[in-house]
C-alpha cells in the first residue's frame, strides 16, 4: 500500500517516527511529507533513513514529474501525524502552502489525523470547528489522549500513541477499500440512543418533568449516523425543532416514548441487537403511583401528590446486555468544581456498571437548554479518559471518540 505521512510541527514528532517505521515493516511503501516547521524537531535525514524514500518539503522539486500532485494522487492511505493545530486550521480551510497542503488537496484516498497540541489550543472553539468540519468531510480523527504534556501541564492534546495511530489508520484504509468509497469510523456499526426529557402525567393537565431539551442526545444520534452507523434513536420530549435533522437523516430510524415505562421498553427493545447504547435521555426518577383521569383543581383542597420511584432503565440495559456491547450512560450533575464532577461521574459510573459514563455539569444557565456543553468521559477503570467542550457536536464526537477507543 503507498501510504503518505504528514508530519506537522509538533514535539510529538519524534513519536511519529515509529509510525513510519511500523507502517515500512509491514511492507508498505511509505513517503513522508514533513512540513519545514516540523524539520526542527525530526530532521531529514532520519525520515529518510526510516522511509528509505527522498524527504522534501518543497513543491518546487521533481516539478517535471508533478510530485506535488502525484504523492496525493498515488496514495492509499495519508496519516497526518502529529497535526498541530495550525496544520487542521489549513485542513479545514483547503490551504495549499506547502508540499503536505497540497497532497491532501491532491488526494482521494482516506486521511486519518492525529491531533497534538496543548489543551487550552485544543478546546479553543476555532479548533473544534476545524475538527468539525474535517470530520464532515470524512477525515478520520484519532484522539488526541488525555495525559501529561510538554510543559508539565495535562489535559486533551496530548497525541495518542504509534500503535494506535497505525491501527485506525490501517483500519480506515480497509474499509474504504472494501466499500470503494471514503469509509466513516463508525461503518455499519448498530446504534441505539435515548434523548429528551419524560414526563410522567399527574393528570391530564400536568406532569413531572425537566429541562433536558434534547440536543444532546440528537447530536450523539446525528454524529453516529454521519460517521457511519446505523442509529434507532428513542425520544421522549425535545424542543421544537430538535428531531428535523434525524427525522431526515437516511442512517436513523426515530421512535417516541413519552414517559419512563415507555423509555424503558423501548430501550430495551432498541438494544437487543445494537452494538453501542447510549441513554442520553433524562429519565424522571420519580412518579405518581396513580395517574388522575380529571383535572385536579384548586377547589379540591391541599394535594399532597405521593411519589414512586421509576425503573432504572440504564442498570437494566446493563443487566440484560448481549456479548460485545458497549453501554454508554449520562449523568447531568451540580458540583462546584471539576474534581467534585470527577468523583460524583465516578461514583455513578460504578453504580451504574457502564463502560462509559458522560458526566455534565448543568446548573441555570448550563447544560439544560443551551447550544453548548461540557463533559468528563469517565471508563470502567474509574478514571477520566477524556473531555469535551464545545458545541453539543463537539461532545457527541469526542464521546464516539472514546467509545472507538474501548471497542
Amino acid at each position: 500500500m503507498f501510504v503518505v505521512v504528514g508530519v506537522s510541527g509538533g514535539i510529538a514528532a519524534y513519536k511519529t517516527v515509529q509510525v513510519v517505521r511500523a507502517l515500512v515493516t509491514n511492507g508498505h511503501e511509505v513517503h513522508v511529507v514533513p512540513t519545514a516547521d516540523s524539520l526542527r524537531f525530526v530532521g531529514t535525514a532520519t525520515w529518510e533513513a526510516i522511509s528509505r524514500h527522498p524527504v522534501t518539503t518543497s513543491v518546487h522539486d521533481d516539478v517535471a514529474e508533478v510530485r506535488h500532485v502525484a504523492l496525493g494522487t498515488s496514495a492509499d492511505l495519508v496519516i497526518v501525524a502529529p497535526a498541530t493545530a495550525n496544520t487542521l486550521a489549513k485542513m479545514a480551510a483547503g490551504i495549499s502552502d506547502n508540499l503536505l497542503g497540497v497532497t491532501l488537496l491532491a488526494t482521494t484516498a482516506p486521511v486519518v489525523v492525529a491531533p497534538a497540541m496543548h489543551t487550552a489550543m485544543w478546546d479553543h472553539a476555532a479548533t473544534q470547528a476545524n475538527i468539525a468540519t474535517l470530520r464532515e468531510r470524512g477525515v478520520h480523527i484519532v484522539g488526541p489522549a488525555d495525559g501529561p504534556l510538554t510543559g508539565g501541564d495535562s489535559g486533551p492534546g496530548r497525541m495518542v500513541e504509534p500503535d494506535e495511530i497505525v491501527a485506525a489508520a490501517l483500519a480506515a484504509a480497509r474499509r474504504f477499500a472494501a466499500a470503494g468509497a471514503p469509509a466513516s469510523d463508525l461503518a455499519d456499526l448498530r446504534v441505539a440512543v435515548s434523548t429528551g426529557g419524560t414526563r410522567e402525567p399527574i393528570d391530564p393537565v400536568r406532569f413531572l418533568g425537566n429541562r433536558s431539551s434534547g440536543k444532546q442526545g440528537v447530536a450523539v444520534a446525528l454524529a453516529a449516523a454521519d460517521r457511519g452507523a446505523y442509529v434507532h434513536l428513542v425520544a421522549a420530549h425535545v424542543d421544537d425543532g430538535v428531531l428535523e435533522k434525524a427525522l431526515h437523516h437516511p442512517r436513523i430510524a426515530v421512535e417516541r416514548a413519552l414517559t419512563a415505562v415507555e423509555m424503558d421498553a423501548a430501550m430495551r427493545a432498541a438494544s437487543a441487537e445494537a452494538d453501542v447504547v447510549v441513554m442520553a435521555a433524562a429519565v424522571a426518577d420519580f412518579s405518581v403511583p396513580e395517574v388522575s383521569d380529571v383535572k385536579i383543581r384548586k377547589e379540591d383542597g391541599t394535594v399532597t401528590l405521593d411519589l414512586v420511584e421509576n425503573p432504572d432503565i440504564l442498570i437494566g440495559l446493563v443487566q440484560d446486555r448481549r456479548p460485545g456491547q458497549t453501554i454508554v450512560g449520562f449523568a447531568a450533575e451540580t458540583a462546584d468544581d471539576d474534581a467534585e464532577l470527577r468523583e460524583r461521574g465516578i461514583r455513578k459510573r460504578s453504580r451504574k456498571g457502564v463502560d462509559l459514563l458522560a458526566v455534565n455539569r448543568v446548573g441555570w444557565q448550563e447544560g439544560f437548554e443551551t447550544a453548548e456543553n461540557r463533559a468528563l468521559f469517565v471508563d470502567a477503570t474509574d478514571e477520566v479518559a477524556s473531555h469535551a467542550a464545545g458545541t453539543k457536536r463537539v461532545v457527541a464526537d469526542a464521546l464516539w471518540d472514546a467509545v472507538l477507543r474501548l471497542r
